[in-house]
């Protein structure tokens, strides 16, 4: 790249910048969103038409099997291999190529990605590696159209969440729009691929925890699904997969017991689901080969299976058709119809469980509609208000299973219906998810799900102290003593600063608004130059219309004390410094919780983390003889967020954060045997700090 292109560049990454941290939220959130939903739209496209080359190419080519395909997809009926020894090699050699592919480029790609996007969304929003969407999309396209059981859900998100996860590194988001524009790329990917695009949006909020839901990402999600829809559509069309089954309708209260009957079903099969996905991939972790030969034996190991039941191969979907019909489930001989549901489920564990690369929401929901299937088989000759086609059940079993074991109900209730486009058996739906949901408790699909926002880190601060976010941070900044310009020579800068007896100041640029903010040691030996060539910071920017926690959580991650605030339209309004916040907070308070009394406006943040020798490990935070002046926040341990109740036990590795003053560093150095100081700053085993 020549100099000219890369200042060029530059400049234009620079002024995005500028114009995203100034934008309100919603003009934010249409230009980021409609972003997010072009290419969610288009990664599904080019995923959906990858799939369907893979196929031809492993098994129409090298079987002579054409997989059925649901209505929406072209209805491709039933038939069998013309060379049907072949298909355990051909999902062997798929496994194979699979399994070099993601461990040679990208090994975290492995296993389902939607999982891995949620991992990303609480840990590491702006960590997504470039080359996992296209790692994950060409292996899963070779493993799921070489016959491996898969759904298409985990590439699709990875792509869209992995572009969210792009612009927050490259337009400097913050971590809570970093965090929400992974959310939104999961919804949009999904919803496309899905053609579902409300379930979608909701299922990219919803899927983040098991008893919550992150409504901050509902507004963006729901522009980025509609787009990415809308993108998807164009090319692929619009009709519902498995076409429109609106004929089919809830109209007697007698089978509301039969509906209660499939989703008690639903939750222990959804359980053995979970169970036997994460048995046989702990199982798979354990075993001493190489990484990449796993996919390719447990691909033998479902194309043996395939020779007996053909509907393990794939995503299933054309199965799933065939059992929405009367006539054609009933040509389905009972014992095949029984025991699909649990073939299927150890088809998608092998799969995926070994390192290939798929989705398991689309196999979730297939073994749910065979589920379904299978009880209306048994039931429909002897039971009375048994509905007179199966479809019903099927709709019904599909919600049920993966909404319970995915702990997210309402999400693929919309979905199902949309892609069914049958909106009339959600009532019934609703008792069988219901009850499928109390069986499966909680267990879940997705490891990576937290239980409820207050264990994420994203809204620590909010839920261990709940009237932060009712105190906004213009309410709580002091005007700014002194703000640099970008122009300014650094001499002056540091001489005004020096003046003014301030560690930092504020950066602006030449039309006033706010682009960083600069320390003095930044600018030292850096005498000749101008404050704009000298590398300061550019985050944290804190809102003036966001809430206290937001912004005590942006100084956490950044390891800040303060920050500068800007008006809407990225004006200067002031500064913000834990000081400043805590006595907005105590001012809030107004005396009524008598624990918040030791913290004094002079307050910092401190977080440390607990070492093997120190004197607390092992012991309740309720025992522990914490200095006079600190407040015990948060407590992480391995990525997960815990209320610092009295009766946790504190172990080894916990991340403390904890509100205090100054001069409770070094009793709180001796407590847990690391060196903390004011800022926030810890050392890591090797000596260097924490950015």
């Amino acid at each position: 790249m020549t100099p000219v292109v890369s200042r060029g560049v530059s400049a234009a990454l620079w002024g995005a910048r500028r114009r995203t941290r100034s934008a309100s939220y919603l003009r934010k959130w249409v230009v980021l969103g409609a972003g997010i939903g072009i290419v969610g739209g288009l990664g599904a496209i080019v995923f959906y038409t990858a799939l369907e080359l893979a196929t031809h190419l492993f098994l129409g080519v090298l079987a002579g099997y054409t997989p059925p395909t649901p209505a929406g997809e072209g209805g491709a009926p039933i038939t069998d291999a013309a060379r049907p020894w072949a298909i355990p090699f051909v999902v062997a050699l798929g496994g194979l190529i699979s399994g070099i592919i993601v461990f040679r480029f990208a090994p975290e790609a492995e296993g389902h990605g939607t999982d891995a996007a949620i991992a990303a969304y609480h840990h590491h929003p702006r960590g997504i590696r470039a080359r996992i969407p296209a790692v994950k999309l060409v292996a899963s396209a070779i493993t799921i159209g070489s016959g491996g059981s898969g759904g298409r859900e985990g590439p699709t998100a990875q792509i869209s969440a992995g572009f969210g996860s792009f612009l927050g590194r490259v337009l400097d988001l913050d971590a809570r729009d970093a965090r929400i524009a992974v959310a939104v790329g999961m919804a949009a990917g999904i919803g496309a691929i899905f053609r579902a695009p409300l379930g979608g949006a909701i299922l990219g909020a919803e899927l983040l925890y098991r008893d919550d839901v992150e409504s901050d990402a509902l507004v963006p999600s729901f522009i980025a699904t509609i787009i990415a829809y809308s993108i998807f559509g164009a090319v692929e069309g619009f009709s519902p997969i498995f076409g429109t089954q609106a004929r089919f309708a809830f109209a007697n209260p007698a089978q509301l017991g039969w509906y209660g009957l499939i989703g008690m079903a639903c939750g222990l099969v959804g359980l053995l689901y979970v169970s036997n996905f994460y048995g046989l991939t702990d199982r798979f972790a354990r075993w001493s080969l190489p990484r990449a030969i796993k996919p390719a034996i447990a691909g033998f190991l479902v194309g043996c299976i395939a020779l007996v039941i053909p509907g393990v191969l794939g995503t299933g979907y054309g199965f799933v058709q065939a059992s929405l019909d009367r006539q054609s489930l009933l040509a389905v001989p009972l014992w095949m119809v029984l025991v699909l549901p649990f073939a299927k489920i150890l088809a998608t564990s092998l799969s995926i469980g070994s390192g290939g690369s798929g989705g398991i929401f689309g196999p979730g929901m297939v073994i749910g509609g065979l589920l379904g299937a299978g009880i209306w088989r048994l039931l429909e000759p002897i039971a009375p208000a048994i509905p007179a086609d199966p479809a019903p059940f099927v709709i019904v079993a599909m919600m049920a299973l993966f909404g319970s074991v995915a702990h997210a109900p309402l999400a693929v209730m919309l979905m199902v219906a949309e892609m069914t486009g049958n909106l009339s058996m959600l009532a019934p739906a609703m008792v069988a998810v219901g009850l499928a949901t109390f069986v499966v408790g909680e267990k879940s699909i997705y490891r990576s799900q937290l239980r409820s926002r207050a264990e994420s880190r994203a809204h620590r601060y909010r839920f261990a102290m709940p009237l932060l976010a009712a105190v906004p941070v213009g309410d709580a900044a002091r005007q700014a003593r002194i703000f640099i310009r970008t122009d300014e020579p650094v001499v002056a800068a540091l001489a005004r600063m020096d003046d003014a007896a301030v560690p930092g100041a504020p950066v602006v640029d030449r039309d006033g608004l706010v682009v960083g903010l600069v320390d003095v040691d930044d600018l030292r030996g850096h005498d000749d130059g101008r404050v704009g060539d000298v590398p300061f910071l550019r985050e944290p920017i804190l809102a003036a219309d966001d809430g206290l926690d937001d912004a005590l959580g942006a100084l956490a991650d950044h390891r800040r004390s303060w920050a500068p605030v800007v008006a809407e339209g990225g004006h200067l309004a002031g500064v913000l410094s834990v000081r400043d916040a805590i006595a907005a907070y105590r001012s809030a308070l107004s005396g009524n919780v008598q624990q918040m009394r030791v913290l004094r406006a002079d307050g910092v943040i401190l977080e440390a983390d607990i070492q093997a020798d120190s004197t607390i490990a092992g012991r309740t935070v309720s025992e522990v003889a914490w200095p006079e002046k600190t407040v015990v926040v948060a407590v992480e341990r391995a990525g997960t967020l815990l209320v610092p109740r009295g009766d946790l036990v504190l172990r080894p590795r916990d991340h403390l954060s904890i509100f205090g003053t100054a001069d409770s560093t070094m009793d709180l150095r001796a407590l847990l045997g690391e060196a903390v100081t004011a800022d926030g700053l810890v050392p890591r085993e090797n000596g260097q700090l924490i950015a």
